[in-house]
């Protein structure tokens, strides 16, 4: 009896030497699958910032490649760690460092890359790789100029900030919708990546020839040529008439202004960012709309970029219709105020002034009484000034606009 007693004293004494020898076990495969799951967390991001180009010795091509498909975590620990009981514990450690899982179901943040047409031959590598050039900044996103590969033309890449973007769920959504979109007026989006942070990167085609904005206040000749005019005119139209009428789910612009439209090299006109909002989470979106506010684009009903609509478009339309008459800045930014001094109030108080001509580029206005189209020249003027109505529902569609800028191009 004193010898059984003494082997069930003995008993609970073994006990902390068993949990001894499983966490000698446990902690080194734990210490190996933290330092596994920190270098592939890391990896993608030096590539990303480029800085494994930058050491002073090669890295081996097995730590310098990037596999395709989803990655797979610890398949030799995996096992070894489900025996233990700890894979329970390192699947949420495993998704809190965004790496996926094969089979065992830890999904996380993984990177991502969908394309679209035109966008076939892009890659990851390619992309986050090529050597490019800032062109554009605004306070929700980089534009970059990127060289791709020799013998390919260069790609526009945009940087979406991660603090001004929708989640990644909703970006895909929406960029497949965005995506879907095709038309000659508008610009394609070739491919969407986003990256194991949450960072978003759109991709365009590049047109070197700029913006409507630069063809018009730079001075170039062409732009203050009647038929150059009427041709942008019904590109834009088009392009839009496509984006609100011609998709099974219209798309709002929500941004139209003449920065926003590009140009090829045969002045043709390609609309950019279309339904770009739709991309930024409520505060980059208000962001956005007290910009075009300020420039003069926005509709005056217009209060949250959530609430855009297509007679916004149209407001939008008219003042770039006015200020490819004007040839001259939505916004008089020479006055203390310039939200206060729009392109369609200076038209406004030009035409109760009976002071029409002052409104339109002298060099247009010369050419078109040369050829006789003065009156062409008024009717355009006529349906800009519609559509910035005040009232929305005063406002023409793109149906309409479309008629009467064939007409008036006759």
């Amino acid at each position: 009896m004193e010898m059984a007693g003494a082997a069930e004293a003995a008993t609970p004494g073994q006990e902390p030497m068993r949990k001894g020898r499983s966490n000698s076990i446990l902690l080194p495969i734990v210490g190996i699958l933290v330092a596994y799951l920190l270098y592939r967390y890391l990896r993608p991001r030096l590539r990303g910032l480029r800085l494994l180009d930058r050491l002073p010795f090669r890295m081996p091509a097995c730590l310098r490649r990037r596999t395709s498909g989803s990655s797979t975590v610890l398949p030799y620990f995996a096992p070894i760690a489900d025996r233990l009981g700890a894979l329970p514990y390192l699947g949420p450690f495993a998704e809190r460092l965004g790496v996926g899982a094969q089979g065992g179901g830890y999904h996380g943040g993984a990177e991502a890359l969908v394309k679209f047409p035109g966008g076939e031959a892009l890659s990851v590598a390619a992309i986050l790789e090529a050597p490019g050039e800032v062109v554009a900044k605004s306070a929700h996103s980089t534009l970059y100029r990127a060289a791709m590969r020799s013998g390919e033309a260069a790609v526009l890449l945009r940087f979406l900030r991660p603090a001004c973007a929708v989640g990644p769920e909703e970006v895909s959504a929406v960029a497949r919708r965005i995506g879907a979109v095709s038309h000659p007026n508008l610009v394609p989006l070739r491919a969407v990546y986003v990256g194991p942070r949450g960072e978003k990167l759109l991709v365009h085609p590049f047109y070197a020839a700029g913006s409507l904005h630069g063809f018009l206040q730079e001075g170039i000749a062409e732009s203050q040529r009647w038929n150059i005019v009427c041709n942008l005119s019904l590109g834009i139209a088009k392009g839009l008439d496509h984006l609100h009428t011609g998709l099974e789910k219209p798309i709002v612009h929500g941004n139209l202004k003449t920065s926003n439209i590009l140009l090829d090299a045969n002045y043709e006109c390609k609309i950019s960012d279309c339904g770009l909002y739709l991309l930024l989470n409520p505060t980059a979106a208000q962001e956005m709309l007290e910009t075009s506010a300020a420039q003069g684009y926005k509709a005056p009903e217009l209060i949250k970029m959530r609430d855009a609509t297509r007679e916004c478009d149209i407001y939008s339309l008219g003042v770039v219709l006015l200020e490819m008459l004007a040839q001259k800045e939505s916004t008089d930014y020479s006055r203390p105020n310039p939200r206060d001094i729009l392109l369609p109030v200076s038209f406004k108080n030009l035409v109760l002034e009976r002071k029409i001509s002052d409104a339109f580029s002298s060099d247009l206005v010369k050419q078109c009484r040369k050829s006789g189209k003065e009156k062409n020249l008024n009717a355009f003027f006529e349906l800009a000034t519609a559509c910035c109505s005040p009232s929305p529902s005063l406002r023409p569609n793109t149906k309409y606009i479309l008629k009467r800028l064939e007409e008036i191009a006759r």
